[in-house]
């Protein structure tokens, strides 16, 4: 195994964010651009290249906001956030994100395109796999892993009945697993590296069910919007 390069965030990394959040402007970001770079940005480079081996390479997401269709024009992120496999095209993803209430991690199918849409809820609603991923979902709860989705419908999705015993799986538009770690020392160290890692690897029969029963979109990727790089 390559020798550790991740020795911890910067001091400042929390104190980071809170500031942001009070000066979310070009001119305050210029000025504190060393900071994010030093207690944030290297540090998490450094973290996933610890973890590239075990779990592949990893992108981190620009700090800039694409602020063209939300009202809310201010320009930077208050959070930094890495992920593996997120593209239009994958089955499944895992994610990173730090921000001042600590870290996040998470992993599932965030934003599925509409054909993956449609496998997840086949895939939930029939006998087998349905019941295959109620125990993974169980087994992820125990480990303290939330399941959500970035949206749900009110109702059931068409074609699938309102007394369905998954019915709360199937309005979901899309499926993902989240654990979350409130800020503290452990940041500066390689305790936050290890945390990731045991994270991903709680998450991983999530994935797994996904890449069994979902898999990628034949669909072709919608043009690009930024944001992300």
């Amino acid at each position: 195994m390559p020798e550790s390069k991740f020795s911890g965030f910067g001091p400042g990394v929390v104190q980071f964010f809170e500031d942001l959040a009070a000066n979310n402007n070009r001119a305050w970001w210029q000025d504190n651009k060393d900071r994010y770079e030093a207690d944030v940005r290297a540090p998490l480079e450094l973290l996933l290249a610890d973890l590239a081996d075990e779990f592949g390479e990893a992108k981190v997401f620009r700090p800039n906001r694409d602020t063209r269709f939300s009202p809310d024009k201010t320009p930077y992120k208050t959070q930094a956030a890495a992920g593996i496999d997120l593209g239009y095209d994958s089955g499944a993803s895992l994610y990173v994100q730090l921000s001042a209430d600590g870290m996040m991690l998470g992993g599932g199918k965030f934003h599925p395109a509409k054909d993956q849409l449609a496998r997840l809820r086949e895939a939930i609603a029939a006998d087998r796999t349905g019941e295959e991923l109620e125990d993974v979902v169980a087994q992820l709860g125990k480990a303290g892993v939330t399941i959500s989705s970035r949206e749900a419908l009110k109702t059931a999705p068409r074609g699938y009945p309102a007394d369905h015993p998954r019915i709360e799986y199937l309005r979901m538009k899309g499926i993902i697993g989240v654990i979350e770690h409130p800020p503290g020392k452990w940041l500066q160290t390689t305790e936050a590296r290890d945390r990731v890692a045991a994270g991903w690897r709680t998450i991983a029969p999530l994935n797994e069910w996904l890449a069994t029963n979902v898999g990628p979109s034949q669909e072709p990727p919608p043009p690009p919007r930024g944001g992300r790089g």
